[in-house]
């Protein structure tokens, strides 16, 4: 509804007095508690922080301390919906029973109308759900009702929490029922999807037949749309309502409404093809599923999904044959963006023996299916499974067809990032198999073709010489390996010490004098063992909390999400590399200083002076040269042997 109309102010106000912006927000956003307010991930842009967004019921008032999105419950239904303000508020009226009025009184039961007339939208798909479980239940229903106990191996209170019901076989008996017996207008049952007018003649007959009904719902629990079984042979096997006012396939997701919960308690979603994949998981106790009624996820989809979740947890489960492999790279490619920039930690499962989750769950409990879970690869390692399958890499051809498959997948990753580094290494090693020497030219080449493709995101590739990415970057890295890998402080905190580096970001160079003081203070120490887990985060986290904003600014180094997790797999390497960088940044900074020296001062009155500026600028060139083979070498060292090395010209030695 698009509305055409000025409110009035008395109802503006009483909707903005009741609508309760906790309830309107954890309809979107997982909240937890903290402290007066909520916190949760910001739907407003693709950050990885959990606790950007804060809800504050006593001021009635959400705020993203990174992208800035704040308001009241109008404001953010506008924002995440993009509609109008009066479309908004009309919604939140009918919800809290506030009278409509507008400056406009003669409009008011126009308004009126048209809320009245959605309403009846939701009325006769209920109606319809309704008639369908009774359906299922008669004696024409028995078939159906076998196919579920026995078939499909479904409780009574699963088929019940479900609303599952049966379309009856003849072509007007819901219409029947509907318009005839409940009295509402046909063109009201039409619009709704339920029934079709005929090709020849006039008239209409029911949409679905002889079918096995799965209601779809919305968050809310309303039911928006029908997904219709056929029993016998007839085609399509499965078959969905149409879009409608209330029903739209690329915006829902199937057990959104029941899964959404278990999904924040888990922290993870399992995305499965199928309607009775999600449903017989539900059965299993694993009811962080959702299906995709077989159509593409796209990035809207799946940012609906990962406001649930706070990793981004994502794993994807569809059959294991050729046409299984097939639908879950055709789900994946609408938010493969999201995958390859880390906003989704995406897995991918493959049930052994092609299977899906409702065949196995039939002959394995829900524990082992659980331990698939735990097992199933992030999404490249999956994908480049998928290259190599089937091919013999001691053959010519097989093995060029695999290298350039995975050259142009890894290409989609950012350039300045250790998960990029990491999947080089780890598809050399692959593709060698067993051969060091052949794994240490692969790894070059890879690294040579990638250097001469364009990194195929939307995003501007980071430039090594931006100061503010590339500091960024490596200093966070050190300061993450510091925080999450404990058996590597003593080597992190005598690299820094070692090579005289001092942290440039304000709030990293807070954070690393809060770890000095607790070290002063023998609160926490460079041994490889904590007094328990993550003992220093939380101690972190303490002192950091009293700062609203400076607890912001130190999310990601606090906490570490998979892909970053991946990007510091190997440790000692990482911090060499990192410490190279910001050297380089540095040389970078000094050479434009005396550039700008050399511009500035009059080097024909002081010619020694001049000279002595182009030295220094040589001199930087030179060292930005040498930092940067040393960045993009080999790796020779795989195993840190010599990484305590430091070369006093660099400050690296691989």
């Amino acid at each position: 509804m698009s509305a055409q109309f000025h409110l009035h102010k008395d109802t503006i106000d009483q909707v903005s007095q009741r609508a309760d912006i906790v309830d309107i927000v954890s309809e979107r956003v997982v909240l937890r508690k903290s402290g007066a307010n909520f916190r949760g991930a910001c739907p407003f842009h693709n950050g990885t922080n959990p606790t950007a967004l804060t809800v504050s019921p006593a001021r009635q008032m959400y705020n993203c301390f990174n992208c800035g999105a704040k308001g009241g419950a109008v404001k953010f239904l506008m924002e995440i919906d993009k509609r109008s303000f009066a479309d908004v508020v009309l919604d939140l009226a009918n919800r809290y029973n506030v009278p409509i009025k507008t400056e406009e009184p003669e409009k008011a039961q126009e308004i009126q109308r048209q809320i009245s007339h959605r309403d009846r939208l939701y009325e006769v798909m209920a109606l319809t759900t309704s008639f369908y479980q009774h359906a299922l239940y008669a004696t024409q229903g028995q078939a159906a009702l076998a196919y579920l106990s026995q078939k499909r191996q479904m409780s009574k209170d699963t088929i019940q929490k479900f609303q599952l019901g049966y379309a009856p076989a003849g072509w007007e008996t819901l219409m029947g029922y509907l318009v005839q017996q409940k009295q509402i207008p046909v063109t009201l049952v039409e619009e709704a999807g339920l029934i079709v007018p005929r090709k020849t003649g006039n008239g209409f007959y029911d949409r679905f037949r002889d079918r096995l009904m799965i209601p779809i719902h919305d968050t809310r629990g309303r039911v928006i749309g029908f997904g219709g079984r056929s029993l016998g042979d007839e085609e399509p096997k499965y078959l969905n309502s149409p879009e409608t006012a209330l029903f739209s396939k690329g915006t829902v997701l199937f057990g959104m409404d029941k899964a959404r919960d278990a999904i924040s308690k888990s922290d993870q979603a399992v995305v499965v093809e199928g309607y009775f994949d999600a449903i017989a998981l539900h059965q299993a106790g694993i009811s962080q599923a959702i299906a995709t009624m077989g159509v593409a996820l796209n990035s809207e989809q799946m940012k609906q999904l990962l406001r649930y979740t706070e990793s981004k947890n994502v794993i994807l489960n569809f059959d294991a044959d050729k046409a299984g492999i097939t639908a879950a790279e055709k789900a994946i490619a609408g938010f493969k963006e999201l995958v390859f920039d880390g906003t989704v930690q995406l897995r991918v499962l493959t049930i052994p023996d092609g299977k899906d989750a409702d065949e196995y769950l039939k002959q394995h409990s829900a524990d082992s299916y659980r331990d698939l879970l735990k097992n199933a690869p992030l999404f490249l390692d999956w994908q480049i499974e998928q290259i190599l399958a089937g091919q013999d890499l001691n053959q010519a051809d097989h093995f060029q067809k695999s290298s350039q498959a995975i050259a142009q997948l890894l290409v989609n990753l950012p350039v300045d990032s250790f998960f990029r580094t990491h999947y080089i290494h780890t598809s050399a090693q692959r593709l060698a198999q067993g051969n060091s020497y052949l794994a240490l030219r692969l790894e070059q080449d890879l690294r040579r073709q990638l250097r001469n493709t364009r990194w195929q995101s939307n995003k501007p590739a980071p430039s090594l010489t931006s100061v503010g990415n590339a500091l960024h970057t490596a200093e966070s890295q050190l300061l993450q390996i510091y925080l999450h890998f404990p058996q590597h402080r003593a080597y992190v905190y005598e690299a820094i010490l070692e090579e005289d580096i001092e942290f440039s970001l304000s709030n990293h160079r807070y954070l690393w004098l809060m770890i000095l003081n607790l070290i002063d203070q023998k609160k926490t120490s460079l041994a490889s063992e904590e007094p328990h887990a993550n003992h220093l985060i939380q101690q972190l986290q303490i002192i950091a909390a009293e700062n609203a904003e400076l607890s912001q600014q130190l999310q990601h180094l606090l906490w570490l999400d998979d892909n970053s997790r991946v990007g510091l797999l190997r440790p000692q390497m990482v911090v060499r590399t990192a410490i190279a960088k910001i050297q380089y940044v540095m040389c970078e900074k000094r050479e434009k200083h005396w550039l700008d020296l050399f511009k500035t001062k009059d080097v024909i009155a002081d010619p020694e002076f001049g000279h002595h500026c182009q030295a220094q600028i040589q001199l930087e060139k030179q060292r930005k040269s040498e930092i940067q083979k040393l960045i993009e070498v080999n790796y020779l060292d795989l195993a840190g042997k010599n990484s305590h090395n430091f070369s006093s010209h660099s400050g690296i030695d691989f």
